[in-house]
C-alpha cells in the first residue's frame, strides 16, 4: 500500500455549499483551509448579473488588486452546472482583499460572514464532531425531517469510509474516484451519478440532497457493501477496486431489484426537493 506521502488529499474532493444571505457560495477544503469561488462571492455581495464582467472591472479599477490577482486566485475543480471543473477560488485572507474593492453596502456583513466560516473550519478540525452538527442543523433549516437526515448523515459517514479506504489503496485523483463512484451508482441504480442527476433535472446540486430514503438507503448500501468486499479482497490499484465497486454497487442493484418487484414500485425517483422543503412532503415531479 502506499505511504501518506503517496495519498491524495481527501479534503479537496468535495465542494459544500455556504449560504450568505440567501445567496450560494461554494467552497471546498483545500491545504486544510477554506477556499471559496471567487464568482460566488462577487455575486454574492454585489448581486451582479454578470459577475465575471464585474471582477474584470474590479481589477482594472484597483490596479494594486489586478497586480497581485494571480497570487491570490487559483483554479480548483469544483461542482458547477456542467460537472467538475476549474474554478477561480481564493481563501479567506484572498476574498478579503477582493472584497476590499467592492462599494457595496453588504461587503461589511459578508466580512464577519466569512471570518465565522474561517473560525468554524479551525474549531472542526479540532473536534469533528462539530462539523456533523453543523450538517444537520443545515438541514433541519432548510426543511428536512429528522428521519431523512438520519439516513443522510449515516450515509455521508459510509462514503467518508469507503473514499477512506480508496485513499489507503493507490487510488489516486478526482477522476478515479469518479469513475469508482459512477460504476457503484450504474450497478446499484443503472445510472450514472451524472445521468441520475439528469433523471432529477438537478444542475449543480448536490444529488444525494435530493434523494428520497430508499434511494439513500440503497446508495448507503452500495458503498457499503463496497467498502467490505474492498477490506476482504484485499484490493489494491484502480483496475482490483473498480472491480470490488462493481461488486459491492450489484449487491444494491439486486436488492434494489427485488424490492421494485415486490413491491411493484420503483426505488429511483424524479422527485426532488428544489422547490418544497423535505418536510412538507410535497415532492415535485
Amino acid at each position: 500500500m502506499p505511504t501518506n506521502k503517496e495519498q491524495p488529499k481527501i479534503d479537496t474532493l468535495t465542494t459544500k455549499i455556504a449560504v450568505f444571505r440567501g445567496r450560494e457560495v461554494r467552497k471546498m477544503i483545500h491545504n486544510n483551509e477554506w477556499w471559496f469561488a471567487v464568482e460566488d462571492v462577487v455575486l454574492a455581495v454585489t448581486n451582479s448579473v454578470n459577475p465575471k464582467d464585474y471582477i474584470n472591472k474590479m481589477r482594472r479599477r484597483d490596479m494594486e488588486l489586478s497586480k497581485g490577482y494571480g497570487q491570490i486566485v487559483h483554479p480548483l475543480r469544483i461542482e458547477t452546472a456542467g460537472g467538475r471543473q476549474n474554478v477561480n477560488c481564493a481563501n479567506t485572507e484572498g476574498i478579503f482583499r477582493i472584497i476590499q474593492s467592492i462599494p457595496s453596502p453588504k461587503a461589511e456583513p459578508f466580512k464577519k460572514w466569512l471570518a465565522r466560516v474561517g473560525y468554524e473550519r479551525i474549531q472542526e478540525i479540532e473536534d469533528p464532531e462539530l462539523a456533523m452538527k453543523r450538517t444537520r442543523a443545515i438541514y433541519k433549516a432548510k426543511g428536512y425531517s429528522d428521519d431523512w437526515i438520519e439516513k443522510r448523515m449515516r450515509g455521508i459517514a459510509i462514503r467518508e469510509e469507503l473514499t477512506s479506504e480508496w485513499q489507503n489503496r493507490a487510488i489516486k485523483g478526482q477522476k478515479e474516484y469518479a469513475i469508482l463512484t459512477a460504476e457503484i451508482s450504474k450497478a446499484a441504480f443503472d445510472m450514472t451519478p451524472s445521468e441520475y442527476k439528469k433523471f432529477k433535472k438537478l444542475k449543480r446540486e448536490n444529488l444525494r440532497d435530493h434523494m428520497t430514503d430508499l434511494e439513500l438507503i440503497f446508495s448507503m448500501l452500495g458503498e457499503a457493501a463496497t467498502t467490505e468486499i474492498t477490506r476482504t479482497r484485499d484490493a489494491v490499484g484502480f483496475d482490483e477496486n473498480k472491480q470490488t465497486a462493481q461488486q459491492g454497487g450489484s449487491v444494491s442493484g439486486k436488492a434494489r431489484k427485488d424490492l421494485e418487484k415486490k413491491s411493484g414500485k420503483l426505488v429511483s425517483s424524479r422527485k426532488n426537493y428544489l422547490e418544497e422543503p423535505q418536510d412538507k412532503k410535497l415532492l415535485k415531479e
